[in-house]
């Protein structure tokens, strides 16, 4: 399985921004995806993510202004940023949980990641 990201980039304080993540491989099924994000010198933390029965989890700094999306394959979950911060500036990981078809086995993966910089 491989994701990868795509959207990041240099924004305005209180502008928006959406990242895409796309999904390749042999998926079974998904029981958990979403956006983490990490900067230098600190831990990856949550932002926000959404489980298969559509259950959401939301990083009580993003409260509000992230939303998160996701469908087919080709938009396999997306992220919605609103009224950007500087302190948002982070690089931005999609993630799954995972079942496999060949071999049936159920694994968290990650994307390379995509920088969000949000100037002041």
């Amino acid at each position: 399985v491989q994701l990868e990201e795509s959207g990041g980039g240099l924004v305005q304080n209180g502008g928006s921004l959406t990242l895409h993540c796309g999904a390749s491989g042999s998926i079974l099924s998904t029981q958990d995806r979403g956006w983490h994000r990490q900067v230098p010198g600190l831990q990856r933390e949550l932002v926000i993510s959404i489980t298969n029965d559509g259950v959401t989890k939301v990083g009580d700094s993003v409260k509000g202004r992230f939303t998160i999306s996701s469908d087919s394959t080709k938009n396999w979950v997306a992220l919605q940023m609103n009224s950007l911060r500087p302190e948002d500036t982070a690089v931005y990981y999609c993630f799954g949980d995972v079942i496999t078809d060949n071999p049936r086995i159920r694994n968290d993966y990650w994307g390379q990641g995509t920088q969000v910089t949000v100037s002041s």
